[in-house]
């Protein structure tokens, strides 16, 4: 079968004949209708030092889709051969203490699709019965495909209590935008959203942001004060990893706001532990993946009440054999979901 795979310890990617996946007597196998592309997939591509020491070429790479069940190992228990499905690409022991105080998401022995284990740019993958979440068949594979990500975003912006709150998200790619549209389907007063990018925050006023702010030509901290009557924020959504960023954040914080974490800074920076959470006594949370699986279910409520749309964030369509195209439409930025089709028949929209 054609995959894209690392396949060297250097920057790129191929697509190449691959063997079929073994199918495990636990797991499902899946055809590919339609896979998203992440920041993670976007490390690996360029093989930085995150991606050098996390991933062993070669590996079919991605993490991000939906598919349909076509195959079943002799002791999986879960969706029946023809159902669409989405995947959670954490798969986990079940085993350790995490495991059995309800906290898979941080399973000490997690192997993680496309970086742990082979991935899904591919047109078959095999992932344990547990891991594939069914959704309903009308479901477009484009928004299926990017349920993933979108816990991230349900993750963070659900810990803190945003309702009837003063929030800021910084940092507007498309799990930002994505908790955007969280936080107003929660019921936050006002969101505030800061990037870089004008066209990102496009995309997050048309997913329900009030205020945006590019801290290239407006100072983020001098427009929250302004627009809070010098109170500050409430709830902190940061999800872009910048120092900056988590600085104009932190400044803009009000005593006893919360803060979650959910862009990674790739490197130590320096930050004001002082002065920005222990005198403002404020709570601050990690965020990683998705908890297994609070988030699913709430993302399923989400969608399927209406309360969040995902369909503007879903800006490109690439067949699976261009990938190349598809990777650089989303490191330039000037894009939403970037999603791809293994079969160019399945695209729920024009292909670029």
């Amino acid at each position: 079968m054609r995959a894209v795979v690392k396949t060297s310890s250097e920057p790129g990617l191929e697509m190449i004949d691959v063997p079929m996946p073994e199918l495990g007597p636990d797991e499902v196998l899946l055809q590919v209708k339609a896979t998203s592309i992440c920041g993670t997939d976007l490390h690996i591509r360029n093989w930085d030092p995150w991606a050098q020491t996390h991933v062993t070429p070669p590996i079919v790479v991605g993490h991000e889709m939906c598919g349909v069940v076509v195959d079943k190992g002799p002791k999986a228990d879960g969706p029946e051969i023809g159902q669409l499905v989405s995947v959670e690409s954490h798969v986990v022991c079940n085993r350790c203490a995490f495991c059995r105080t309800g906290k898979g998401h941080l399973c000490e022995n997690t192997k993680i699709l496309g970086v742990g284990r082979d991935g899904v740019y591919a047109e078959f993958v095999a992932v344990p019965a547990a891991n594939a979440w069914p959704d309903p068949p009308d479901m477009p594979y484009s928004i299926a495909s990017l349920q993933e990500n979108f816990g991230n975003a349900v993750h963070t912006a659900s810990v803190p209590l945003v309702s009837g709150r003063k929030v800021l998200v910084t940092g507007c790619g498309p799990v930002g935008v994505m908790a955007v549209a969280v936080a107003r389907a929660l019921g936050a007063r006002l969101i505030i959203a800061s990037d870089v990018s004008d066209y990102r925050l496009a995309m997050a006023k048309q997913m329900g942001a009030d205020i945006t702010v590019n801290p290239a030509t407006g100072d983020v901290v001098d427009t929250i004060m302004d627009v809070s009557e010098g109170e500050g924020i409430d709830v902190l959504l940061e999800m872009s990893g910048a120092p900056s960023a988590i600085n104009e954040g932190f400044t803009s914080l009000k005593s006893g706001g919360e803060a979650a974490l959910l862009g990674l800074t790739s490197a130590p920076l320096e930050f004001n532990l002082d002065d920005h959470v222990i005198f403002k006594g404020a709570s601050v949370y990690g965020i990683v993946g998705r908890r297994l699986w609070i988030d699913w279910y709430q993302m399923r409520g989400l969608l399927r009440s209406g309360a969040v749309d995902l369909s503007p964030i879903v800006t490109h369509r690439y067949a699976l054999d261009d990938f190349d195209r598809a990777f650089e439409t989303m490191a330039s930025g000037e894009c939403g979901k970037v999603i791809m089709f293994p079969d160019p028949q399945d695209a729920d929209g024009p292909l670029e």
